[in-house]
């Protein structure tokens, strides 16, 4: 993981609730290296509008999951995501896949207290010569490619170089889960389930997987949560439907087992994964957030674009209890949803 260079010793140890201010754009500038990264996470041009103003910890982001190499969960050190900050892809073409923003303790300052004394930023002591400058940060968004490439340029975000700027996390390291308590990360509720989930998995796997599972549900079934997530579907050429959805409609999404109904056997539907995090909402009725036409892929930098454009829901996002290897990761990443699992509802 790349090293900071400011050199900062100071962190701020926010919980989840906390009021914090963005510090200015100078003061940020003055953390960045010449590749307009701390810690080896970029600052985005998407994220200079928010100089200067109040918002909430959401949660910290002491880990994070790998949707690069899919390798589970990675660790982050001094970081936090804030509430409903998303990137709105102005500086990446138009991505639509609405990120929640990292964001760096030395960024931050708590917010001015009451007794009128403002709080000060590891930032605010430590600012040294400017590396990096608002313009660079635009710059470094995107790679063109040679003339003759079709695919078009490469984009560079947080969501790229996430890899880079976080480290292996082991599988027998138990700080980090606990912080989720202690920081206010993860209710205490949210936390046994999802305990009590991983430690179920397991229970599975080493025998007795279709009584541990009937009894699963039938629990479920009495207590009102979802069924046992991990179901198969058996399609080899999968369906399609078009309701032609907008923003606003409100929508239900179809039962488990119907949509079980429309997938392949590693539950996709023309390329597009039904995940297990997706079965808490089957039931439940939303209203549209966006067509989403076109992404970033994570891995290679390159834009996606959809065919047959998937549709985000409000509200819709991945809770991380039920992932295997990716307990309680905080990204709070939208779920995308084909046409052909929902429903116009009333």
């Amino acid at each position: 993981m790349a090293r900071s260079n400011s050199g900062r010793s100071d962190i701020l140890n926010l919980r989840r609730g906390e009021v914090v201010e963005v510090c200015s754009e100078s003061e940020i500038l003055s953390t960045l290296d010449e590749n307009g990264e701390l810690d080896g996470l970029p600052f985005m041009p998407e994220m200079l509008q928010f100089c200067g103003k109040q918002f909430r910890v959401y949660r910290r982001a002491d880990k994070t999951c790998d949707t690069i190499h899919n390798t589970g969960i990675r660790r982050m050190k001094n970081c936090v995501h804030l509430e409903e900050l998303r990137c709105g892809g102005e500086a990446h073409g138009g991505c639509q896949a609405r990120c929640l923003i990292f964001w760096k303790e030395a960024w931050l300052k708590r917010a001015k207290p009451s007794n009128g004394k403002e709080s000060k930023s590891p930032s605010d002591r430590l600012a040294g010569p400017v590396k990096c400058t608002a313009a660079d940060l635009v710059s470094r968004t995107r790679k063109e490619l040679a003339a003759d490439d079709s695919i078009g340029p490469r984009y560079s975000c947080q969501a790229t170089g996430l890899f880079r700027a976080t480290e292996a996390l082991s599988s027998r390291a138990l700080g980090p889960y606990f912080r989720d308590l202690i920081s206010g990360n993860v209710s205490l509720r949210a936390w046994l389930r999802g305990a009590f989930f991983a430690a179920f998995r397991k229970l599975t796997h080493i025998g007795g997987y279709r009584i541990g599972v009937w009894t699963y549900n039938k629990i479920q079934a009495l207590t009102g949560g979802c069924p046992y997530p991990y179901g198969q579907g058996k399609l080899v050429t999968t369906p399609t439907a078009t309701l032609n959805l907008q923003p606003g409609e409100l929508v239900q999404i179809k039962g488990f087992e119907e949509i079980l109904a429309t997938v392949d056997k590693r539950n996709r539907n023309r390329g597009l994964s039904f995940d297990v995090e997706m079965v808490r909402y089957c039931g439940g009725k939303y209203r549209v957030l966006q067509r989403v036409e076109r992404i970033i892929n994570e891995r290679t930098g390159k834009m996606i674009q959809f065919s047959a454009p998937p549709v985000m829901l409000e509200g819709v996002t991945c809770q991380s209890e039920l992932s295997e290897g990716k307990l309680f990761c905080p990204r709070s990443i939208h779920s995308y949803w084909r046409e052909i699992w929902l429903r116009r509802a009333e």
